[in-house]
């Protein structure tokens, strides 16, 4: 019996797949939990609709991204921070402070947590930071400290 997974099923496969499986497992373990449903012509049309659709969506959320990495690795961005006579910061430049001079810069929210300093910024100058934008795309900037 053919059936199209409604979640993931840890011996049959992910949720979306249309497989084969007896007829007795079927009906008396996946329908009744809901974790399937049975494969007809109807079923499986809007299978494949939702699943150009899912496509759809991501190759757009692929293409957004790419485009903001452009924006972001041709912009300088300027993080300003209160430093001493020696060039030492008071403090260090954190992921929020990235992620505030990216917003005032481009007016584009990047979440925080996307983005990973190598190591810990305490001084004034220039550091590479690289912003995971989706799964595909990591955009690689370059950040000024500067005197506040």
């Amino acid at each position: 019996m053919k059936v199209i997974l409604l979640s993931d099923v840890k011996a049959l496969g992910k949720k979306g797949d249309v497989v084969d499986v007896a007829e007795g497992y079927a009906r008396n373990f996946l329908l009744p939990r809901n974790l399937v449903s049975e494969a007809n012509k109807g079923a499986l049309a809007l299978h494949a609709d939702q699943k150009r659709a899912v496509e759809k969506r991501e190759a757009q959320t692929l293409a957004d991204a790419k485009e903001l990495a452009t924006k972001i690795e041709s912009t300088q961005l300027a993080v300003k921070a209160k430093a001493g006579g020696n060039g030492k910061l008071f403090g260090a430049v954190t992921n929020a402070d990235v992620a505030n001079a990216i917003a005032s810069t481009l007016a584009v929210d990047v979440d925080k947590h996307k983005i990973e300093i190598k190591s810990q910024i305490k001084a004034l100058g220039t550091y590479p930071v690289e912003i995971k934008l989706h799964r595909n795309v990591v955009a690689k900037a370059t950040i000024n400290v500067v005197s506040s």
